[in-house]
């Protein structure tokens, strides 16, 4: 038998060997439904909490992924995998491509229009996310120029202002002869809908920003629709997120003052409050020794991660901690990955770009704000940042073009110029997340949160210690709210940890 997942992991592919049996699905309840029982990976639990996810494993036991880039020959002589693509991102020593900026700009542009045509193909009409950011804007840009009618466009709208972008979508709607629809999200549906959501996910949630795409796919599926464009995987190919701009400040090439590189870090994270604890680091971060052995630096990514691992191992169980006290989450995901091969020799922003292409990219941005969602009702999720000729030209472009300053995806805004609005040409990258739960103490979401933390679904949790946790809710009133930022993802992992023991009936690992 022969079995492959694409390049990127938009789709999920699962398989288990239980009793001499190859089985293969799209997602792990189909397993659980064929036998494999439901029961947690304890490891690879602790890994989620501490570290990166693997491309491989899963949070369940005998329950594993075929990598992105890989594919499967099941045969009697047992299962093997293969890679048949990779990120080949240039080496560092390697001479610049004599091709100037203005060449370099032409070149994406044209592969990213084609990219767009190509994915308009289809019997039904095709709508389009749109945010207020830059990459769902330059997709409908370009598709408003193909397309034969009007696009329409699904916009999701929160009630809290730094987490709206809701006029900024509508302006771009209008700049490109579009529909616009606003998706109106309040916490009392993404509490109603956490479970639905987190059911299809499979995974934990660090925001409910999940449980609103679930929403929007349903009011895609509502009006009619059956294809949609979206423009996840923009950010981990062109360096679109907060952290990987910190990279480029603190390891790009030249040498900067050190007082310099403290303002442009300063400027960085007052810019992106809502960034803090998920995208750049926040507060004390567990050992990262082993990474710099092996890399020669710290990804800043890895470095968020851990500031929210420190948080989290102070909430787990004393007896699940001692059981994997010797355990390197960084440390066991490296040694899964060709590092000689696929990571020396090239710049760190670049081995940056690709360690988030292994595990934040597959295992989080594709499925819990990807095909999982939209799968859920049964639309298809098209993806023009992810054509493999895109991003093949990404790997070889310099990191200028990436990168400028602390302007994200300098080539892409150059590129759409032509089709995008001032107000987003000009904007930097807005992460997508729905409003902190802990922030509206009198929502339904927060109270599902005190509900299921105090209650028995915790305590019948192995891995947290129930005492830690109500001790954490109890001093939420008394922090500011810069302080709740950092600390609502890791109880939304708490919370759905909860929720999908609940939903799987899942067993000890």
């Amino acid at each position: 038998m022969f079995a492959a997942r694409d390049r990127f992991g938009i789709k999920p592919l699962f398989y288990s060997i239980r009793d001499d049996t190859l089985y293969l699905a799209s997602e792990a309840k189909a397993l659980f439904a064929a036998g494999v029982p439901a029961r947690w990976d304890a490891e690879m639990v602790y890994q989620a909490l501490t570290g990166p996810g693997l491309p491989d494993r899963t949070l369940f036991t005998e329950v594993h992924q075929v990598p992105p880039g890989y594919y499967l020959l099941a045969s009697r002589g047992g299962v093997r995998l293969h890679r048949y693509w990779d990120f080949d991102y240039r080496g560092a020593a390697e001479p610049d491509d004599p091709l100037d900026e203005s060449a370099w700009v032409e070149q994406f542009r044209a592969a990213l229009d084609e990219a767009v045509r190509l994915r308009l193909r289809a019997d039904v009409p095709v709508g389009c996310y749109l945010s207020g950011g830059l990459d769902s804007s330059a997709v409908l840009g370009l598709a408003a120029r193909h397309a034969a009618r009007p696009i329409r466009t699904f916009t999701l709208t929160f009630d809290q202002v730094d987490y709206d972008e809701g006029r900024i979508a509508e302006e771009m709607a209008a700049r490109a002869g579009a529909e616009f629809i606003p998706i109106p999200i309040r916490h009392a549906d993404l509490a109603d809908h956490f479970a639905a959501a987190i059911g299809h996910a499979e995974t934990l949630f660090i925001n409910g920003h999940g449980i609103a795409k679930f929403l929007l796919s349903r009011a895609v599926r509502d009006a009619g629709y059956k294809v949609v464009f979206t423009g996840e995987g923009s950010d981990e190919v062109l360096g679109g997120y907060a952290h990987f701009r910190r990279d480029a400040i603190l390891f790009g090439p030249g040498h900067r003052d050190p007082a310099e590189t403290q303002h442009l870090l300063d400027h960085l994270e007052a810019a992106n409050p809502v960034s803090r604890g998920l995208l750049l680091p926040a507060g004390p971060a567990i050992p990262l020794d082993s990474t710099y052995r092996t890399l020669g630096f710290v990804p800043s990514w890895f470095e968020t991660i851990a500031t929210a691992a420190e948080k989290r191992l102070g909430l787990l169980a004393d007896d699940f901690s001692r059981r994997f006290a010797g355990w390197d989450p960084y440390r066991v995901f490296l040694n899964g990955l060709d590092v000689p091969g696929q990571l020396t020799g090239r710049e760190p922003l670049d081995q940056s770009l690709y360690l988030c292409a292994k595990s934040v990219l597959p295992n989080y941005v594709l499925s819990v704000l990807g095909d999982r969602m939209e799968m859920a009702h049964s639309v298809e999720g098209r993806l023009p940042f992810l054509d493999h000729r895109v991003v093949e030209l990404l790997c070889r472009m310099p990191l200028g073009l990436k990168i400028r300053g602390l302007t994200e995806k300098y080539v892409l805004r150059e590129a759409a110029r032509p089709i995008l609005t001032d107000t987003i040409y000009g904007r930097q990258k807005h992460p997508f997340l729905a409003p902190p739960m802990t922030l509206k103490p009198d929502e339904p979401l927060f109270e599902l949160l005190q509900d299921t933390l105090r209650g028995p679904s915790l305590a019948a949790l192995p891995f947290f210690d129930q005492a830690k946790v109500i001790a954490l809710l109890d001093r939420l009133p008394h922090m500011p709210d810069s302080e709740h930022v950092p600390w609502d993802p890791v109880l939304m992992t708490v919370l759905s940890t909860c929720i999908l023991r609940e939903h799987f009936r899942l067993g000890p690992g």
